[in-house]
């Protein structure tokens, strides 16, 4: 279900039935002369549509912290936004779901996913917006001291069971930590996938523009390989959802 085409007695019972509501999360990049900017988006946005009803799925985030560490903005195709801007911006969108009633919360990102049990800036700026919003509106709702009253006693028991209030908003990679399709920038792994999920963003007589070494692998894409990586992705993310 699309959050912008549905009616508040539509919204009012899915927060009832505690459904996932979904932000997918991501950048406008570079990927060489064959693949399109938005490829860290339409991997998520396309994947999550096979979903169907069982998420609620918010209009996209197109404008994170791409960073120039690809390539420069001369391209056309880059678009970096500080992730300092986006702090402020996840924190006000996480309290208004918080406020409408939202306990089931995602972010789902691709971009610079390899890296996220460390982080990177954007995945980095949700979660912090994400927590913040979460203390605040539970210090709104509860009062200070929250935490410390003895109608908390069972909080490390709830906390294990993954039913604490610091649930309510989860990020996650679109894949899971797998050896078995290739993570990669617009070579094969993202090739095959634009090329089953949005097969006319891709121009494959223009691999390799600008002989960018990370493109080298991409002749080797095919849809059948993108629709292996699809069923990796939508597998990861039912568990993860709770579907």
């Amino acid at each position: 279900m699309r959050y912008d085409r549905m009616r508040p007695h539509q919204v009012q019972a899915a927060i009832a039935a505690n459904t996932p509501v979904v932000l997918p999360l991501g950048v406008m990049e570079h990927h060489g002369g064959h693949l399109p900017a938005g490829v860290d988006l339409l991997a998520v946005t396309e994947i999550l549509d096979r979903l169907g009803d069982a998420i609620i799925t918010l209009p996209p985030f197109a404008y994170g912290a791409a960073s120039h560490a690809v390539a420069g903005p001369e391209h056309g195709t880059t678009l970096h936004i500080d992730a300092a801007a986006l702090v402020p911006f996840f924190e006000a969108l996480c309290t208004a779901l918080l406020k409408a009633g939202f306990r089931n919360i995602h972010a789902v990102i691709h971009h610079q996913s390899e890296n996220i049990a460390q982080g990177m800036p954007t995945d980095l700026a949700f979660r912090l917006a994400a927590r913040n919003a979460i203390f605040r509106y539970l210090e709104a709702e509860r009062g200070t001291g929250w935490w410390g009253r003895r109608d908390m006693a069972d909080y490390y028991a709830r906390h294990a069971e993954g039913a604490d209030p610091f649930n309510w908003i989860r990020l996650h990679p679109l894949f899971p930590r797998n050896d078995t399709f290739p993570f990669d920038h617009a070579g094969e792994g993202e090739t095959a996938l634009m090329l089953a999920l949005a097969p006319d963003t891709v121009a494959m007589d223009r691999a390799g523009e600008g002989d960018p070494w990370w493109t080298e692998t991409a002749p080797r894409a095919t849809p059948a390989k993108g629709e292996e990586g699809v069923s990796l992705a939508l597998a990861h993310l039912r568990k993860v959802l709770g579907l």
